[in-house]
């Protein structure tokens, strides 16, 4: 009977430590429905949840391929700022009073968001370079990209938003079918891009190895400095995909736009469970982590509950998923 009773319990300690982030969020949105059940579940409250996390969410997958390799990013909120304006000067109409390019027409939305996506990669090309063929910790590397990336983008706005946007770029913040938005629709490729690479693909179970032992991954053969400069070149490249849909949804584009964005993302990839000792992670948690911090802000924002308590809130758990990430690879050590 004891047997019985212990193997039970650990069938259940399984499945909490499997399944845990998305019984918190099951058990979140089954709180705010119950404290503002007129409110939260309303199909409209859930799509704008939906919209609110894309952007983020995004960024998080690209997040998450970074950390499972071992590593860190912490210029995507500047990265995306700078493919943002990049884009958005591109995309400026003749009814702009403040123009970056005075004498550019407006370009078509393709060569603005191939120029938003260049820029991305290319920063990202830059961290992962330093990175992998200097070694210089990705800390360092990537926080001197976000610095730098910040500054060129108030030398290339001059510190002045980029406004008056065609409405080929305000589509990337409109609904399809005045239903759904398109961000979510974005967000969803996304989910299933970034899954088949890191599940079905060389380079996705490099990126483990890498994460895993990195000294390992190269002894068998895998083209680490490579495979570690693709990363970040991810990681650039979903920043400058959110950056199209922050554009498209604000309408213009300041010099100060997703300041600190990087350290939610950072949250929603770590909640999700990816391991910040490498080699541990899944797309489908970054999903949920992303979720977890959208359902929090807007519970917070319909209970009337001072914005900043969030921030208290989101680094507590921050903290507490680290803590138990490190309680799992100590009882695996």
């Amino acid at each position: 009977m004891n047997s019985k009773n212990s193997e039970k319990l650990s069938k259940i300690k399984q499945l909490v430590s499997k399944y845990g982030i998305a019984l918190i969020l099951v058990g979140m949105v089954i709180l705010m429905t119950i404290l503002k059940p007129q409110s939260f579940p309303s199909a409209k409250n859930i799509l704008n949840i939906l919209n609110q996390s894309a952007i983020v969410g995004i960024m998080a997958l690209g997040m998450t391929i970074v950390i499972i390799s071992k590593g860190i990013d912490l210029s995507v909120g500047s990265v995306l700022a700078l493919a943002g304006v990049v884009a958005a000067s591109l995309s400026q109409t003749s009814a702009a009073s403040i123009k970056v390019f005075e004498s550019l027409g407006q370009q078509p939305i393709f060569v603005a968001i191939l120029a938003a996506l260049a820029v991305g990669a290319a920063a990202g090309a830059i961290s992962g370079g330093l990175i992998a063929f200097t070694g210089i910790p990705a800390f360092i590397s990537t926080l001197g990209m976000m610095t730098i990336a910040r500054g060129i983008v108030f030398l290339y706005t001059q510190g002045q938003p980029v406004s008056k946007l065609s409405d080929g770029m305000l589509f990337f913040g409109s609904n399809v079918f005045e239903v759904i938005p398109v961000p979510v629709i974005v967000y969803g490729i996304m989910i299933i891009i970034t899954a088949i690479i890191l599940g079905y693909t060389r380079f996705g179970k490099s990126v483990y190895a890498i994460g895993g032992n990195i000294n390992a991954a190269e002894v068998s053969g895998i083209k680490v400095k490579r495979n570690i400069v693709l990363i970040y070149i991810f990681a650039g490249v979903t920043a400058a995909l959110a950056s199209i849909l922050f554009t498209g949804r604000v309408a213009s584009v300041h010099p100060g736009s997703a300041t600190g964005y990087e350290l939610t993302v950072i949250a929603a990839t770590t909640i999700g469970g990816t391991s910040h000792s490498g080699g541990i992670g899944t797309v489908w948690g970054a999903v949920v982590g992303t979720l977890i911090l959208s359902v929090l802000t807007n519970g917070f924002t319909l209970l009337g509950i001072d914005p900043y308590w969030q921030q208290i809130v989101q680094g507590m758990i921050i903290v507490g998923a680290v803590v138990l990430d490190m309680r799992k690879n100590a009882k695996k050590a």
